[in-house]
C-alpha cells in the first residue's frame, strides 16, 4: 500500500495534546523491542526515534516562533495554564514545562488560571512577566470555571493575543463543520480532506441527504433505521464522553432521544471497524498462552504552520480513548516502501511463538518503566501495545500532504465562521462566540490534530 486508507474522526484546533504521551509511548516501546529482539529471529530495522515520534520538540519550536513574532526577541516566559485539579496529575503538561525550562533564554511554568494577573498592560505569573501561554482546555471549560471566580488577567491575555492557540482557531474544529465539508463546502476545500471526511450531519429533526446523496426526509427515522452503521457524537465532547455508538447500543430509543434532547449532536457514518483495527499480540494470563487479539487504532496527526510534525498512536476499544480504557502504541517508521502489512505479519508470527513466561516478564519490565515515568491512569499503568504500530516513508509522505493541506483548508473554516459564513453549522454560545472573535487566528503558530481512524496495510480481510 502506497497511500492510506481511512477517515479523520475529528479535529482539535482548541487544545489538542498527546505530544508528550507518545514520547513516554515510544521509550516504552523500544524497551519491550529491544528484550523481544532477543528471542526473535528477525533481521527487520525499525526506526523508534524519527523526529515525528517524538512531537515535544517540534511543539517547542512552535511556541517559541509565536513568542518571537509577537515579542520580537528577548527571552521568552511560557505558562501553560491547565484545571487546577490537573496540575498535579498531568504529567504530560509537567515535563513539557520541565523541557522549555531546559532551551536556552526560555523559562517555563505550569500555573491555574487564577494565578495570573495584569499590571501596567502586561500579564504576570508569580512575579515574572508571561510572554506567551497554551491553554490545556477549551473556551466552554474557561466559561464553567468563570462561575466560580473571574479570570480577568486570562481573559486580557487572550484578547492581547499571548494565547496560544488563539481562541478563535476553535470554531473551525466543531464537528458540525463535517457536514458542511462533505456537502456545500467541498468545491473550496481539498480532495485530501474531502476523501477523509466520514459522512456528518447535525442531528435534529430535518431533511437532508445520505451518504450517498439520497434524499432523507426524516433524518431522526432515518438514524434509528440505519442504527447500526451510524455514531451520535455530542458538537463538544472529550475523552470519549457522550458518544453512542449504534452497534453497540443497548437502549436505541434512549440514545436517540437523548442526542435530541441535548440539541448538540451530530450523526455520523461508521468508519468500517475492519479498515482502523490490527491484529496484535497478546497476553492471556487465565490459560497461560499468547496469540493475537483484534484491537482498533487512531492515529493523531499533530501539525502546525510548518506542517507535520508528530504522531500519536493509540489502541483499545471503541473509543480508543484512555479513559474508556484504551491504551497508547509506540510507532515506527520502516525504511522505503515495503508491504507494511506482511513485515507486520512475521512481526506477529515471531512474537507469539515466544514463551509465555518469557513475554511476562517483558511485559511486568515494561509496566514497571510506564508507571516509574508516570505514565499511568487510575494509579495503573496505560496499556501499551506488545509491538509497534509500522508506517513505511511513502506513507509519511503521503501524510505530509494530507496535513499540509488539511492546515490550510482549518485557516479557510476559521476565516469563513469569522465572517459568519459557517453559523449553520457551528452552534456555541455567545459566551464562547465572543472569547472566539477576541483572537482570530489568520493562520499564525499555533497546533492543531486530526484523530485518523487509517490503515496502512494491516488491517484484516473482513
Amino acid at each position: 500500500m502506497e497511500d492510506f486508507l481511512g477517515y479523520h474522526s475529528e479535529w482539535n484546533l482548541g487544545s489538542p495534546g498527546g505530544w508528550e504521551y507518545q514520547r513516554i509511548t515510544q521509550e516504552l516501546g523500544k524497551l519491550a523491542w529491544q528484550r523481544l529482539q532477543a528471542h526473535m529471529n528477525l533481521d527487520i530495522v525499525l526506526d523508534f526515534a524519527h523526529h515525528y515520534l517524538n512531537p515535544v520538540p517540534n511543539f517547542a519550536r512552535t511556541l517559541l516562533r509565536a513568542h518571537q513574532l509577537r515579542k520580537k526577541g528577548g527571552p521568552a516566559h511560557i505558562v501553560l495554564v491547565a484545571e487546577p485539579e490537573t496540575l498535579e496529575s498531568v504529567v504530560e503538561n509537567r515535563n513539557f514545562v520541565q523541557y522549555l525550562s531546559t532551551l536556552p533564554e526560555v523559562s517555563a511554568a505550569l500555573a491555574a488560571p487564577d494565578e495570573l494577573d495584569y499590571h501596567r498592560e502586561r500579564p504576570f505569573h508569580k512575579g515574572v512577566e508571561v510572554t506567551l501561554i497554551f491553554m490545556d482546555f477549551n473556551n466552554d471549560v474557561l466559561l464553567k470555571m468563570e462561575k466560580d471566580q473571574a479570570l480577568t488577567a486570562l481573559r486580557q491575555a487572550i484578547k492581547d493575543g499571548l494565547v496560544v492557540n488563539p481562541r478563535g482557531m476553535e470554531p473551525a474544529g466543531a464537528k458540525g463543520l463535517f457536514e458542511a465539508v462533505t456537502d456545500s463546502l467541498a468545491v473550496h476545500l481539498h480532495d485530501t480532506t474531502l476523501d477523509r471526511t466520514p459522512w456528518t450531519r447535525q442531528f435534529y429533526e430535518r431533511a437532508t441527504t445520505g451518504p450517498k446523496g439520497e434524499a432523507i426526509p426524516d433524518l431522526v427515522a432515518w438514524t434509528r433505521k440505519n442504527w447500526v452503521r451510524l455514531v451520535l457524537k455530542p458538537v463538544q465532547g472529550y475523552s470519549g464522553e457522550g458518544i453512542y455508538i449504534g452497534f453497540k447500543s443497548v437502549n436505541p430509543d434512549a440514545d436517540l432521544e437523548h442526542a435530541l434532547r441535548a440539541d448538540n449532536y451530530i450523526v455520523q457514518e461508521l468508519v468500517p471497524l475492519d479498515l482502523w483495527a490490527e491484529d496484535s499480540p497478546w497476553l492471556f494470563p487465565e490459560e497461560q498462552r499468547v496469540g493475537l487479539r483484534s484491537w482498533q487504532t487512531d492515529f493523531r496527526c499533530l501539525i502546525t504552520d510548518e506542517g507535520l510534525i508528530g504522531f500519536l498512536g493509540r489502541f483499545g476499544g471503541i473509543p480508543t480513548n484512555v479513559g474508556a480504557g484504551g491504551g497508547t502504541q509506540a510507532l515506527a517508521f520502516l525504511p522505503g516502501s515495503p508491504p507494511v502489512g506482511e513485515v507486520t505479519a512475521q512481526i506477529n508470527e515471531a512474537i507469539c511463538r515466544i514463551p509465555y513466561r518469557i513475554l511476562e516478564e517483558i511485559r511486568q519490565e515494561v509496566d514497571e518503566r510506564a508507571v516509574a515515568m508516570g505514565h499511568t491512569y487510575l494509579l495503573g499503568p496505560i496499556m501499551t501495545a506488545w509491538r509497534p504500530r509500522l508506517v513505511n516513508e511513502t506513507q509519511v509522505q503521503a501524510l505530509r500532504v494530507y496535513c499540509d493541506n488539511l492546515w490550510a483548508d482549518a485557516i479557510k473554516l476559521a476565516d469563513w465562521w469569522s465572517e459568519g459564513k459557517l453559523d449553520e453549522f457551528v452552534h456555541i454560545s455567545p459566551e464562547e462566540e465572543a472569547i472566539a472573535r477576541m483572537a482570530p487566528w489568520k493562520g499564525q503558530p499555533a497546533l492543531m490534530a486530526s484523530d485518523g481512524l487509517f490503515s496502512f496495510g494491516c488491517h484484516p480481510d473482513e
